[in-house]
């Protein structure tokens, strides 16, 4: 808790230990079955942030029944049980309550060797950074609530969204990872952050490598972005150090809150290139490196 680990971790003997996270939230798509599928990647996330397997899960609802027929909960959690099959895990029960506002998500059980768990302290000088999802989720969504934002987007943005973290962290297993993080409401740059904050290491950020959706650019220009970008910003800015040469656009980006966002890990130089590689030829075309761990300014990320 102390440095705002992905999900708890209790161990329960020497080779196995259990890795327990939850996370739920209100619709960000109108398709009740596509929310269910965002929902459920989004809350199996922390576990393969943290290296583990997802072996089991309970449905959390929320659901206004006065105000909504009951098709739409159904189709909910179609989609989320859809989604756990595909992880291979299984649905043990859930939680249910009578609720004004609709909400939806998961508690989910995973297992882990021990000496294997992955925090998001450990990153060491000369590492390189690894992203394996592109940003700017949090716009498109923001823009969708004002009709601003395309068909097209918004399908590439879903389909995002409602990827599984699974195969990039079976991915990064063989690898001697140091530090690993999931990419969420805090931003590329605010869980960057927390990998750095309070230690001897610093980071440099190359924002010309950082995957985002390129049509979000002109949203951003316009202003059309969520009100958790600028608290993200506000929040973690003073220990960033932005280069003249990286757009004022870009730093924005760079703080968007996603919502099921990839995971963000650092390992040497060598091995993040064989590892990125076998992230392309497995199909997550999107994955970069994107900076690298240096030892000063220490607490400190420069954006360049």
């Amino acid at each position: 808790m102390e440095s705002a680990e992905d999900a708890g971790v209790y161990k329960l003997r020497k080779d196995l230990a259990i890795i327990q996270t939850l996370d739920f939230f209100t619709p960000i798509v109108d398709d009740p079955y596509t929310f269910g599928q965002v929902a459920a990647a989004n809350s199996l996330s922390d576990v393969y942030a943290m290296g583990g397997k997802a072996i089991c899960a309970m449905n959390i609802v929320c659901f206004p029944l006065k105000k909504m027929d009951i098709s739409i909960l159904r189709e909910i959690l179609k989609g989320g049980l859809d989604k756990m099959r595909e992880a291979e895990v299984t649905l043990v029960g859930g939680h249910s309550v009578e609720d004004d506002e609709l909400k939806y998500g998961l508690s989910v059980n995973g297992i882990i060797h021990p000496e294997n768990v992955l925090t998001n302290k450990g990153a060491r000088p000369g590492d390189k950074l690894i992203l394996t999802k592109p940003l700017g989720t949090g716009i498109i969504n923001t823009a969708l609530k004002g009709d601003m934002a395309g068909e097209n987007l918004v399908a590439k943005s879903i389909k995002c969204m409602s990827a599984l973290n699974k195969k990039a962290s079976e991915l990064m297993e063989p690898f001697d990872v140091h530090a690993c993080t999931d990419v969420t409401g805090f931003g590329f740059l605010g869980h960057a952050g927390e990998m750095v904050e309070g230690t001897d290491i610093g980071m440099v950020i190359y924002s010309s490598s950082v995957p985002f959706f390129q049509e979000i650019r002109e949203l951003v220009e316009m202003g059309m972005v969520p009100g958790g970008l600028h608290r993200n910003k506000k929040f973690r800015m003073p220990m960033v150090e932005v280069d003249p040469t990286c757009p004022p656009w870009m730093v924005d980006i760079l703080f968007d809150p996603q919502t099921s966002g990839g995971l963000l890990f650092s390992l040497s130089s060598p091995q993040a290139e064989k590892l990125l590689k076998n992230l392309h030829e497995e199909g997550i075309e999107d994955a970069a490196i994107v900076g690298e761990v240096v030892e000063s300014p220490k607490g400190r990320i420069l954006v360049r």
